[in-house]
């Protein structure tokens, strides 16, 4: 018989090091949930950005139709609550109807104006907005200068970043 003290035993064999290829199942599903969230976040974004445009043209085509229906009644007072109501519409849109819906007078072109470089509203044309009611007459040539002021507005408020949307 042999002694065990002299047996040729071998050391104990470890099993190789863990890979890191292939992953668990677990990181494949992870994997996929970011890359949808991704996804998901990249198609919303897109989305957005086309409901913006779309919100702008439509706002600008509603301001053509009413510089088209000033051009047949010819009632400068109408236009210019008209104007009021649709940029009021698009601020509240954008801002929040906390923000804006109770803006009046010099507030309300102050919030105007915070959008464009210029004074425009408060210290320029856009200062009929408050002033009509007020006024013996308007002429044409004061709308005009309103109008291209207002589109102008629109398109500044549409590329603005921030707000609700």
């Amino acid at each position: 018989m042999t002694d065990p003290a002299q047996l040729p035993l071998r050391d104990i064999h470890l099993p190789p090091g863990i890979s890191w290829w292939p992953p668990a199942p677990g990181w494949w599903i992870l994997a996929g949930l970011l890359l949808a969230a991704v996804l998901g976040v990249w198609f919303w974004l897109r989305r957005l950005k086309k409901i913006r445009a779309s919100a702008a043209f439509a706002a600008v085509a509603a301001l053509q139709e009413l510089r088209e229906a000033y051009r047949r009644h010819g009632d400068p007072l109408l236009l210019v609550r008209e104007i009021s109501v649709l940029l009021r519409r698009m601020s509240i849109s954008k801002a929040g109807r906390e923000e804006t819906a109770g803006l009046t007078g010099e507030a309300w072109l102050q919030h105007l104006d915070s959008v464009l470089p210029e004074q425009s509203f408060s210290g320029g044309p856009g200062r009929i907005l408050i002033d009509a009611p007020y006024r013996h007459a308007i002429s044409q040539a004061e709308m005009e200068p309103l109008l291209r002021l207002c589109e102008q507005w629109i398109h500044a408020q549409a590329a603005r970043r921030g707000g609700r949307g």
